[in-house]
């Protein structure tokens, strides 16, 4: 996992610059107005509020969040969009599940699985990778910004599961649950999370150590990422730290 989880926050620092904001607000704003259906209130709305949070990260204005609630409350017409977890192999067999967001099942199945070929890969049916992953709470904070054993202590204390020192950062990870408690105790600590997300985490990984074959990979996932109706995706490869630094470089 340590490969994808750097990748993530890889993809974190070089997001603002790179990628296209409107795409990005128009994916936070489904996933906050879907979100608002189960319930207006952060407070009282573990999803709501983790869909705001990610949206703020972001920089997404606050006129917008706020409409983007009041259009899952209803407000402005009905609401299309529905969930949906696609999943399928990669190139050099690499697993993936997506988390969608769709007005059109069928629409998005066919674009997806067209990208997935095109890059080498086939979109699976439900459950043909899904086993292979386990969803939890991960943050990413610098080395240099804690001693290891309050970061541990902080994390522990806040219900967080564990700490494991991956390169420069710190990987820590919580159920699902426990992830906003453990994310705004570090928050409160002064420490910007360079990933703070709930994703899914494979129990099994694909190494992969050559150059040609891991910018195969990452283009795929990069392209996949891109598609209007991928809210998340978490994949099983583990490309080393270097060679990831490297290639996002």
């Amino acid at each position: 996992m340590a490969g994808h989880s750097h990748w993530a926050g890889i993809k974190h620092r070089k997001g603002a610059a790179d990628a296209k904001r409107g795409k990005i607000f128009s994916k936070h704003a489904k996933a906050i107005s879907v979100a608002a259906r189960r319930g207006q209130e952060p407070d009282s709305n573990a999803g709501l509020k983790y869909a705001i949070d990610r949206a703020r990260a972001d920089n997404m204005p606050k006129d917008v969040i706020e409409r983007a609630i009041k259009k899952g409350a209803g407000e402005f017409g009905d609401l299309q969009f529905e969930e949906a977890l696609y999943e399928g192999f990669g190139p050099d067999k690499v697993a993936v599940v997506m988390d969608i967001l769709t007005d059109n099942r069928n629409r998005t199945a066919s674009e997806l699985r067209k990208i997935f070929e095109k890059r080498g890969g086939a979109l699976g049916g439900p459950g043909s990778v899904a086993w292979m992953f386990v969803t939890r709470g991960v943050l990413e904070v610098p080395a240099s910004a804690i001693a290891e054993e309050a970061l541990i202590e902080l994390v522990l204390d806040a219900g967080g599961s564990d700490v494991n020192l991956q390169g420069d950062s710190y990987e820590i990870l919580t159920s699902v649950e426990a992830f906003s408690g453990v994310r705004k105790a570090i928050e409160e600590r002064k420490l910007v999370p360079a990933v703070a997300s709930v994703l899914r985490q494979p129990t099994t990984t694909v190494r992969i150590e050559e150059a040609a074959r891991a910018e195969k990979v990452l283009n795929f996932i990069s392209e996949v990422e891109e598609h209007d109706d991928v809210q998340s995706l978490s994949a099983n490869f583990d490309i080393p730290e270097e060679l990831l630094k490297k290639l996002g470089s």
